[in-house]
């Protein structure tokens, strides 16, 4: 029991040297981290860490064993792996960059801006949709939510734009090139079109709905997605979620189910921010708004 107690005794006299600023320093680091590690959560960013892990791990056995030509060729590999890294995410650096240097700082911290930008996706997207149903033009829309949907991305032709109406009637004009594939969205914005989805294996559908409806379905079997499909034949507006699909509903409830569904994700996101973050961005915040004065 001496133990025990010289270990609470320890932990006492740590706790008591702990100043509010070292929590800050951690909290601010672990963020980082985090941040990190949701860079390098898509596909071919997570397959360029791993070579990088691979590469270390071989360094260091190679040292362990004493490979010395190995191992001088793996530590030049590393130093140029660095640059190659700035050239590789070149767009996310650049990126930061720009926030740190705009008034916006809390961007880099928050996705707040991400959250009005999805809302005005919903309703360019239902104003889409309405003139889709009316004009009877087919249309695929998958919006994307925690999981994430590079691969199918890749299936098509990549954009990075703001969803909007008018985009939409060309991308799905009949005769444009890309009116066949779906319209992926990622945090309110298009990030590909012309892109393959995979069809459900369900036979419980219709026979009625198209390989439109059933690539949608298949969607969201496979992912967590929202799927909005309007029909090439009648006009009727669907959302599929989870393998279900929702037929023949109006814009208003379109856009009811969309809010719902991702609006209500981002909102679950900011509830999970931690106090000291929270804190933190008030104070960013703050000083943000003193600095336009």
């Amino acid at each position: 029991m001496e133990w025990i107690g010289q270990l609470a005794q320890s932990v006492v006299m740590f706790a008591q040297t702990v100043r509010v600023t070292d929590i800050l320093d951690v909290a601010l680091v672990a963020y980082l981290v985090y941040r990190l590690m949701l860079l390098v959560s898509r596909t071919s960013t997570a397959n360029v860490a791993k070579a990088i892990v691979i590469l270390v791990v071989a360094l260091w056995v190679s040292g362990l064993l004493r490979l010395y030509v190995v191992n001088f060729i793996l530590g030049r590999a590393l130093e140029l792996g660095f640059l190659a890294l700035v050239v590789i995410f070149q767009p996310e650096l650049r990126k930061l960059l720009e926030q740190l240097g705009s008034n916006r700082l809390t961007t880099f911290f928050t996705k707040e801006e991400s959250v009005s930008e999805l809302e005005r996706a919903i309703t360019q997207t239902v104003a889409a949709y309405t003139a889709f149903s009316k004009d009877r033009v087919g249309a695929l829309m998958v919006f994307e939510r925690k999981n994430l949907l590079d691969e199918i991305v890749n299936t098509g032709t990549p954009l990075d734009c703001a969803v909007d109406a008018m985009l939409l009637k060309n991308l799905f004009w009949d005769k444009a090139p890309l009116h066949d594939g779906a319209v992926i969205v990622r945090a309110g914005r298009v990030v590909g079109a012309g892109c393959m989805l995979p069809l459900t294996e369900s036979t419980s559908l219709s026979r009625d709905l198209g390989m439109r409806h059933r690539a949608g379905v298949g969607a969201s079997e496979r992912t967590d997605a929202v799927v909005a499909i309007v029909s090439e034949e009648t006009g009727s507006i669907s959302v599929a979620i989870g393998g279900m699909l929702r037929q023949h509903l109006a814009p208003d409830s379109l856009e009811k189910l969309l809010r719902s569904e991702l609006m209500s994700a981002e909102e679950e996101k900011k509830e999970e921010r931690s106090p000291i973050l929270s804190g933190l961005l008030k104070f960013l915040k703050g000083g943000a708004k003193n600095g336009e004065k």
